[in-house]
């Protein structure tokens, strides 16, 4: 059975900014999803213990107040969010994350800062992963226009109804991944695992492009780190 044609789990964060290195989770969601439909679904609001930018907030729509009133405490939610995604990879389930370096890095970060034990094991590996957003750029490397999950939705006509509601976002992840497998032979037809190391190449080619065009605009640009799907603390 092909990868896509078997479960599939699809995961998201809502946070409080865009710094992995920095935010703080505030809503996750993982779906699980056979034959493009869910078959179980778990979610989880936490209070950050900092304040939800207004900005954040009118994209995901959870504020401070709402956080700290309903949320849960940010270590239990970091810790049963990382024990779900762990025990998918145990299982050799495929993960499927839309930009997975942003959301595992983050999950990552959150271990360590509240001193609980990293996402991967020192020597281990991350994984299985697919990211629709690598394979996508991979395989139609220039189409024009956003690459954002509404954008790829509408490209490989997925219905997303929530935008950027944690639980919305990783269901449609797993459908723009289906309908890229069944799009592109490379990806539809790869064996799993096969499939994870060539969007580990993939995604360091981007980012070497990525960087070197940021450099040409700026020389002091920081490089984009190469790493996939998990920028590894320094």
């Amino acid at each position: 059975m092909a990868w896509h044609e078997d479960l599939l789990v699809g995961f998201d964060l809502e946070t409080t900014g865009t710094d992995p290195r920095q935010a703080r989770i505030v809503t996750a969601a993982v779906t699980e999803v056979k034959d493009g439909q869910p078959v179980r679904h778990r979610a989880w609001l936490a209070d950050p213990g900092v304040p939800i930018p207004a900005e954040t907030t009118a994209i995901h729509g959870v504020s401070t107040a709402r956080a700290a009133a309903e949320g849960r405490p940010a270590p239990e939610v970091v810790a049963e969010v990382a024990d779900a995604v762990r025990g998918y990879w145990a299982a050799r389930v495929p993960v499927v994350v839309y930009n997975a370096p942003f959301d595992l890095s983050l999950l990552d970060a959150e271990l360590r800062r509240y001193a609980l034990p990293p996402l991967v094991a020192p020597g281990g590996l991350p994984g299985p992963v697919v990211d629709p957003l690598v394979i996508d750029r991979a395989l139609d490397k220039y189409r024009r226009g956003k690459r954002t999950l509404e954008a790829a939705c509408g490209v490989y006509g997925v219905v997303l109804d929530g935008a950027h509601d944690a639980g919305a976002d990783a269901l449609a992840a797993v459908r723009v991944a289906r309908a890229l497998a069944a799009r592109f032979p490379e990806a539809g037809e790869a064996d799993l695992w096969d499939l994870h190391t060539a969007q580990g190449g993939w995604y360091a080619a981007w980012a070497e492009d990525f960087t070197a065009w940021l450099r040409r605009q700026d020389a002091t640009a920081a490089p984009i780190p190469r790493d996939w799907p998990l920028h590894r603390a320094a």
